[in-house]
């Protein structure tokens, strides 16, 4: 029976390494590379830096794949040896789907456990790098080292000027004598000026200086001094940073994380780090009993099952996460309403096909 297993087992991990490249190579090629493109284009990010973005996200990608490439290693090398009559002649020998299926099971068992690790421990601080990566280069965009009385502007949707900086010289991204024109606001402008600036994640941070705001006919209306301030230009980067909380941090650092922001779409991720693992079982337990070919159909329709399986999850997926955010379901129920569904499917198909003369 070791035989049998390691058998089994030999197939169904060289189709689950090309099902995790196959399904990774679509990610990549359809979300991921688009984003790429975006982020070059839209904020002005080097390409070298973007790439390394994406590849601090393959990991992200890989706990997504993994379901898929253990779905189709187990409908293709199960659709296999039901072609080639081989679970015929096991079943003849008194070898049940319940033992054919055992070292399936097992498999996908080992990697729900590595991919619940992997989103654990490597996602979390590879999620980290990329937004502070992705950080940095939005805030260091427009600043060229070593240049001596140059100045930038952004400009308004319209066209019209929105603000307007002016740096003495830049040494080791540290700015100095700085002067900002913002005319962002109706009305009113701000003139800020100080010693020092730089940019970090949070904002722009100037050191030792004054803001003062006046109005359209020149007239003053405030001036506030400081020596240390965090000011926001240009894009929102708390908006940013926000968008990977939940692969930023592990398990227990996001209930830490959502004690104190209690939002639903965060109690959703934090369900589905459990719930997206345990879909690498759910996923064979419904892949086996369509994997069984009956006599009368002589090809291989593996690939369609997966496929068709694939979708059919991150359908309700799609619509469980959307109904647990705007609060028609509960959470939990909506982070695991896909496994819920796609188990009862498949137990009734395992039953159907092994407890039943078909």
């Amino acid at each position: 029976m070791m035989l049998l297993d390691k058998y089994i087992l030999k197939q169904a991990i060289t189709l689950f390494i090309m099902g995790v490249l196959v399904f990774t190579s679509i990610i990549f090629a359809s979300d991921t590379f688009i984003t790429l493109i975006k982020q070059i284009a839209k904020y002005g990010i080097p390409f070298k830096i973007a790439f390394i973005i994406i590849i601090l996200h393959l990991p992200s990608i890989f706990v997504m794949t993994i379901p898929m490439g253990v779905l189709l290693s187990t409908v293709m090398t199960l659709n296999n040896l039901s072609l080639s009559s081989e679970i015929t002649v096991m079943r003849a020998c008194g070898i049940g789907i319940n033992r054919i299926a055992k070292p399936i099971f097992a498999f996908a068992i080992v990697m729900a456990l590595v991919s619940f690790f992997v989103n654990e421990t490597v996602v979390p601080i590879m999620t980290k790098q990329s937004t502070d990566l992705a950080l940095f280069a939005f805030g260091q965009k427009n600043i060229p080292e070593g240049k001596h009385n140059f100045s930038f502007k952004e400009a308004k949707e319209n066209g019209t000027l929105k603000r307007l900086f002016y740096v003495g010289d830049c040494t080791d991204k540290v700015l100095h004598n700085i002067t900002v024109i913002d005319a962002s606001k109706n009305d009113t402008i701000q003139i800020l000026q100080a010693k020092e600036g730089a940019t970090s994640p949070m904002g722009w941070r100037f050191k030792r200086g004054a803001i003062y705001t006046i109005t359209d006919s020149g007239r003053t209306l405030d001036t506030t001094m400081f020596d240390d301030t965090t000011v926001m230009f240009g894009m929102d980067l708390t908006k940013e940073m926000e968008k990977n909380v939940a692969d930023e941090h592990n398990f227990l650092q996001l209930v830490k994380f959502i004690s104190k922001q209690n939002k639903p779409e965060l109690r959703i991720d934090l369900y589905d780090k459990i719930a997206l693992p345990i879909t690498t079982i759910v996923f064979v337990l419904i892949g086996v009993p369509l994997a069984i070919t009956p006599p009368r159909v002589r090809y291989n329709r593996g690939f369609l099952f997966s496929i068709l399986i694939i979708f059919a999850y991150y359908l309700i997926r799609a619509l469980s996460i959307s109904f647990g955010e705007t609060g028609g379901l509960v959470p939990a129920v909506a982070a695991f309403m896909p496994n819920i569904i796609l188990t009862i499917a498949g137990v009734l198909l395992y039953y159907r096909k092994v407890y039943t003369i078909c």
